[in-house]
């Protein structure tokens, strides 16, 4: 064994010969050696891949909004086929053709695969948000206490107390850092490391290379503070100006689902009503909407709606907030009322 060899070589430049160490006791340093390499080996095996999934499952699929993917699009996909053989041995494969049953199921399965991704989605830009609008709070009191005479981790260590909403753990962690004696610049890259977004990033990597470039860390930070309020201002007004697209969106969605419902409570109700009384009589019922089926054009409106909604939102999200995930609160919500009005009103 390696660890075995090493002490060996010890012995031997310390004038020991291995005979004269019980072999009981050396045989027990070496378990103990390879114990603990066989931890250190067994938790790094369980920081990557599959082994930290099965370790940690929650935090995994929780720590990035698209990583919920993993769960439940195999559940989304186990829905749709148990349903789909559940209705073809109760009912017959004529259900999917006479019946809205085996939409039901899919819009379940959809919502089972779409919802946790953007509720989780939702959470983290919510969280994102608390965290940004800190930022040049929490720069620019660290540079006040170290222009006051503070060296860089008391000043830490005195914010820290504060309350700073959704960043405070994250601080109270860099000063953690900071008070065993990690250097500023590495933690200040771990600290923008564990926060994760982009405007931590950039504000962590223009401190740090201004610091090793010798700058006053002080007249760092407020130029961090200052371009973190720039940067926040510039996004509220582009969100400020876009959000009237992201209403013409979702109104015209609206439009869409309201035309339907008149059109089908309408227009297409009387013409197959006419169509009837025309059949009945027996005279031109081919040529004035006898063959008006109903049910296939509201299930295929419904079908429309749906699809319309769902890629609705998605635009809205990439229009409204640069980032089509985001709109899937929007899609859920467009497919659900969708879903609503053609199974109960229209």
């Amino acid at each position: 064994m390696k660890s075995g060899k090493i002490f060996g070589d010890f012995l031997n430049r310390s004038g020991y010969r291995r005979d004269d160490i019980d072999v009981a006791q050396l045989d027990a340093y070496e378990k103990k050696q390879k114990d603990i390499l066989d931890k250190i080996e067994h938790q790094r095996k369980n920081r990557i891949g599959v082994n930290r999934l099965k370790a940690h499952p929650v935090e995994v699929l929780t720590e990035q909004p698209v990583n919920i993917l993993i769960a439940s699009l195999p559940l989304a996909f186990l829905i749709l086929i148990l349903g789909f053989f559940f209705l073809i041995t109760q009912y017959g494969v004529q259900v999917l053709f006479s019946s809205t049953l085996f939409d039901d199921v899919f819009l379940l399965a959809i919502l089972v695969g779409v919802v946790p991704l953007a509720f989780l989605d939702l959470k983290e830009s919510r969280r994102r948000k608390s965290i940004e609008q800190s930022l040049p709070n929490f720069f620019r009191d660290v540079a006040g206490m170290n222009e006051s005479g503070m060296t860089l981790p008391n000043a830490i260590s005195i914010v820290s107390q504060g309350e700073y909403g959704t960043l405070t753990p994250y601080i109270k962690q860099l000063n953690n850092e900071m008070s065993w004696n990690v250097p500023f610049v590495d933690a200040m890259y771990r600290f923008g490391s564990r926060i994760n977004t982009h405007l931590a990033e950039r504000s962590v990597d223009l401190i740090s290379k201004a610091s090793k470039a010798g700058g006053d860390v002080s007249e760092v930070l407020r130029a961090a503070a200052n371009d973190a309020y720039e940067f926040l201002a510039l996004d509220t007004e582009r969100r400020n100006n876009m959000l009237i697209y992201v209403i013409i969106v979702i109104i015209s969605f609206f439009v869409f689902l309201f035309v339907i419902a008149v059109m089908t409570g309408t227009f297409l109700a009387t013409m197959a009503e006419a169509g009837a009384a025309v059949a009945e009589t027996g005279q031109g019922a081919g040529q004035f909407g006898g063959r008006i089926d109903l049910f296939f054009y509201n299930r295929l409106f419904s079908h429309a709606a749906m699809i319309q909604g769902f890629f609705s939102g998605l635009v809205a999200g990439q229009m409204g907030e640069s980032n089509a995930i985001s709109g899937l609160k929007y899609s859920v919500i467009m497919v659900v009322i969708a879903w609503i009005a053609f199974r109960f009103f229209i």
